[in-house]
């Protein structure tokens, strides 16, 4: 046994990962998966049947949560994916900065500020629209591998 110390720089954050694995069998149709490091959600999965070498592929076809594009992938079904932590969280919308991005109300009180306005456009015309006319919105901010975008609007109404 030596009695040299070790020191280990750290450079990792709460230790929460990004992704979890699933055996890709498993995996369902609206579920989640990792295409080419992007988190997508499966519109689609086919298996064939066990081949020659013995094992069945799952063929996955995926969106992109955050840009929309269409991935695929081919997984032996023994074998594990990365499935991404996707997290949806409700803010209010407090205000819309000529720059692009949009403050939040959180639900401790606080604002978030670091998220610009979603490039869909037609939901883009939705939050300027309603935010012009001084509609109370909410809106849905889907994060996933360290992403975050708005994907949703809820209007509560006319503020008060």
């Amino acid at each position: 046994m030596s009695d040299e110390e070790h020191h280990f720089e750290s450079k990792a954050d709460a230790g929460a990962s990004k992704t979890y694995p699933q055996q890709a069998g498993t995996i369902r149709k609206n579920g989640y998966i990792v295409i080419k490091n992007r988190p997508c959600k499966v519109v689609e999965v086919s298996t064939s049947k066990t081949g020659k070498h013995g094992h069945a592929k799952c063929h996955f076809v995926g969106i992109d949560i955050f840009t929309g594009k269409k991935l695929e992938d081919i997984v032996p079904s023994s074998h594990n994916c990365d499935v991404p932590h996707v997290n949806r969280t409700d803010y209010q919308l407090i205000d819309i900065s000529e720059d692009g991005f949009v403050s939040l109300l959180t639900d401790n009180g606080n604002t978030k500020d670091d998220l610009k306005l979603p490039t869909d456009d037609s939901l883009l015309t939705q939050i300027k629209d309603g935010f012009a006319e001084g509609k109370d919105l909410v809106v849905s901010v889907m994060s996933a591998m360290g992403e975050e975008q708005i994907n949703a609007l809820k209007d509560v109404g006319p503020k008060n």
